[in-house]
């Protein structure tokens, strides 16, 4: 009996020890995971803000060209 007992407690022990493991493996996907979320919106945050100031410069050199193509038509 004192063999069973001792079996049991090391299989008790080898699964504790495998949850464990798994918990922290499982931590640490959690926290990959966000870290790459995040790293997503600071890209994509970055990007649109490039985005918008060359949308910006465009207009506005669009915005000075206009006066300088429009010619008078002699009366």
């Amino acid at each position: 009996m004192a063999k069973n007992s001792k079996e049991a407690q090391e299989r008790a022990e080898a699964a504790f020890t495998k949850k464990e493991h798994q918990a922290r493996e499982g931590a640490k996907a959690v926290a990959e995971y966000e870290a790459e979320g995040r790293a997503v919106r600071a890209k994509t945050e970055r990007l649109r803000a490039l985005r918008l100031a060359k949308e910006a410069a465009d207009r506005k050199a669009e915005a000075e060209k206009e006066p300088a193509r429009k010619k008078r038509s002699p009366s």
